[in-house]
């Protein structure tokens, strides 16, 4: 039964991007699809940090290892999606003209740190296999604890992105802050007690 886990949630990790797919495809995607592009795949890179963020605590909770087994997908699918979201924005958004993204890059707080956030995931993707795990050794986990920085960064794009609407970018942070704590306790606890 556990070798469909994986692929059973790997489907479900590709279901945003057929999703959206599909709004480009029909023309489905409303009055502005280029900030729905952005959105979505903003939202859902944001998602997926929390999915990734969730799956050490869910082990602890559950004395279940199988949580574990998914964390580097979800990483990778928040690479994916946050990927995605960057391309829609210098892409489709500015035809790659890189003067204005740069302006944008170093004036607007939300797509600094948004850039800034893309930039730390990106030596977490490229050392996201078993071969770079054993290369790297201690200096992996290190290198992979930027995901809590990212996360930050990810919450506070959203944050300061919204000018209008701020409680559900909130609510990211809130999940996100919460998922951090219980990795606090949980590293208190094995410091405390082995």
């Amino acid at each position: 039964m556990r070798k469909y886990f994986k692929p059973g949630v790997f489907i479900l990790s590709t279901i945003p991007f057929l999703l959206i797919f599909y709004k480009i495809y029909f023309n489905k995607l409303g009055p502005e699809p280029v900030k729905e592009i952005t959105h979505f795949t903003g939202e859902w890179t944001l998602i997926f940090i929390c999915l990734t963020l969730s799956m050490t605590p869910l082990k602890r909770l559950t004395n279940l290892n199988i949580w574990i087994s998914f964390r580097r997908m979800l990483g990778l699918f928040v690479f994916f999606y946050a990927s995605l979201h960057l391309l829609t924005y210098i892409g489709i958004d500015y035809r790659f003209n890189l003067e204005p993204i740069l302006d944008d890059v170093l004036k607007k707080k939300y797509i600094f740190i948004g850039f800034s956030a893309w930039v730390l995931l990106l030596p977490l993707a490229i050392t996201s296999s078993q071969m770079m795990m054993k290369l790297l050794k201690n200096n992996w986990k290190k290198l992979h604890r930027l995901i809590y920085v990212i996360a930050i960064f990810g919450a506070l794009h959203y944050i300061w992105l919204s000018k209008t609407i701020f409680f559900r970018p909130l609510v990211y942070l809130v999940i996100i802050l919460v998922l951090l704590a219980l990795r606090i306790k949980i590293k208190n606890r094995n410091v405390n007690y082995g």
